[in-house]
């Protein structure tokens, strides 16, 4: 038989491991929480974006977003994420002419780039027929060419992962997961990627220099078209090309085709307006020598030919800028020099922070 004082230290000890147990195990329930800390959105030389009143980021709704974007369930046969055709090393882009879908068809348009989309403001797509981000983002989803699965499908995957369900709950009060709360969750991730710290945005900070190509360039970048005075005439990029985002929230027919031979109708497609015939969204040239192939069709391999078709290449339609009809008479009337000082610049443009910054990277390697 025991003594009395080994039954008792058992008893003593099997209360404290008791109690102790009970006060560091909570429930899965207990622990995860709705957590409403916004996310601090860096946007240093830009103005402050207009994200939408009714889903501003959060830590936890950006978390939720990135691992959707990533997430491969999302398509039919759980190989392909919105990251497999818009890949951090090209800017959120792809290289592909045309996207491969999980059915092996190929998309009809180049992959647009998707960084810095807090600052757009007139719809998604190369035609606009998304209103917000957050539509935008489940288009590709339900595409037969892209991801090919469905909506309902999807939060019947993610609902059978308990790290889903608690991440809606952190992002949005309950484990409910739906349709909805994925495309503003991946809206919120979306708007968190910034680029804003190129060569060109450290030379205007005073933190570095421009080579003299690179100037030269520069200053042919942001000079007007003066077909009078050729040794004062720049290439005019600004004009479509502008601000912040080296970019004008439009649409815009850019002569790639004389009109005869347009097929891709473009933001026709969307308002049924004759004077949107083969008008494309103005996409920005931040990060442009990572994003190639260029045009919606993905016709230009280098910066070298996008260049040489605004120099010389303009085609005649009903509904060309009025700008690019002003050149098409001379052309840009550049040099060799001038489109190799052009390239330089475009080049300054890269922002290799976006390229390599974990807080947009795969959260599942």
């Amino acid at each position: 038989m025991k003594p009395l004082s080994f039954i008792m230290a058992c008893v003593c000890a099997s209360l404290l491991l008791l109690f102790s147990s009970c006060d560091g195990d909570q429930t899965p329930e207990e622990e995860v929480k709705w957590d409403e800390t916004p996310y601090v959105l860096e946007h240093d030389g830009f103005a402050k974006p207009p994200i939408a009143e009714d889903n501003p980021l959060t830590i936890q709704g950006v978390k939720l977003g990135r691992m959707l974007f990533y997430e491969k369930k999302l398509s039919a046969d759980n190989s392909q994420a919105c990251a497999t055709c818009h890949m951090q090393e090209f800017a959120f882009s792809d290289t592909a002419k045309f996207s491969e879908g999980v059915r092996g068809l190929k998309g009809k348009r180049q992959a647009m780039a998707a960084f810095n989309m807090a600052w757009n403001t007139n719809e998604f797509f190369w035609d606009g027929r998304a209103h917000l981000l957050r539509d935008q983002s489940l288009k590709p989803i339900q595409d037969e060419l892209e991801m090919d699965e469905t909506l309902e499908n999807v939060v019947k995957k993610l609902e059978a992962e308990q790290d889903y369900k608690d991440q809606f709950k952190r992002a949005f009060g309950t484990e409910e997961i739906t349709a909805e709360r994925m495309s503003l969750a991946m809206e919120q991730f979306m708007n968190s990627i910034v680029s804003n710290n190129s060569k060109y945005d450290q030379y205007k900070k005073g933190q570095a220099t421009l080579t003299e190509s690179e100037d030269r360039g520069r200053k042919l970048f942001f000079t007007e078209y003066n077909p009078f005075f050729p040794d004062d005439s720049g290439a005019d990029c600004a004009h479509c090309h502008g601000g912040d985002n080296f970019e004008n929230d439009q649409y815009m027919n850019n002569g790639i085709n004389a009109e005869a031979d347009i097929t891709d109708i473009g933001r026709k497609k969307v308002t049924e307006d004759e004077n949107d015939l083969g008008k494309m969204k103005v996409p920005t040239l931040r990060n442009v020598e990572v994003t190639h192939p260029y045009m919606h069709d993905g016709r230009f391999a280098t910066l070298e030919q996008v260049v040489e078709h605004y120099n010389s290449g303009i085609k005649p339609s009903s509904t060309l800028d009025g700008a690019l009809e002003q050149t098409r008479e001379k052309g840009l009337m550049l040099t060799d020099q001038d489109k190799q000082d052009l390239v330089a610049f475009l080049k300054t443009l890269t922002d290799k922070t976006l390229l390599e910054n974990e807080a947009y990277s795969d959260p599942f390697e």
